[in-house]
């Protein structure tokens, strides 16, 4: 006997192009954590708040967290915008949760526009533009380049 297939879970499209990378990854996390399937796409597209330098530096100042004991238990960081923005998603989740889990799995995040998704329209998340902001920021891609992950 087969096991009955579950419904079919609403998904959500969203571009990341000009938004703010944290009101967007808190809409992400909501809209996962109540059950829908949400795809981010350009994610190399989306800003951060802050000048070039400190960004990096907060950045780069990740990345020489390391444990000396033994490198598989190391902590990993993503250098690559997908995995950079797919990291800040998870952040907002209760990860440690089954429900936080559960609702990372259902979060899918691209570099650039996959044939799939060219013709879906994404939905615009207002609170997130990157217009309002009033203070310099840099994008996902130029850090990702900073930090030796990612080519244009």
């Amino acid at each position: 006997m087969k096991k009955p297939e579950p419904p079919a879970q609403p998904e959500e499209v969203v571009d990341a192009s000009n938004l703010i990378l944290g009101r967007m990854a808190s809409y992400v996390a909501k809209k996962a954590l109540s059950g829908n399937r949400v795809v981010v796409l350009n994610a190399e597209r989306a800003v951060i708040s802050g000048t070039k330098e400190r960004v990096v530096a907060r950045a780069k100042l990740k990345l020489k967290t390391r444990t000396l004991g033994n490198l598989e238990k190391s902590p990993t960081h993503p250098r690559k915008p997908d995995g950079y923005v797919r990291r800040v998603i998870r952040g907002m989740l209760p990860w440690k949760k089954p429900s936080g889990k559960q609702a990372f799995h259902r979060v899918k995040v691209y570099i650039g526009t996959p044939d799939e998704y060219r013709d879906r329209s994404a939905t615009k998340i207002a609170d997130a533009e990157a217009s309002k902001l009033r203070v310099p920021y840099i994008t996902v891609a130029r850090l990702s380049e900073e930090i030796g992950g990612y080519v244009a």
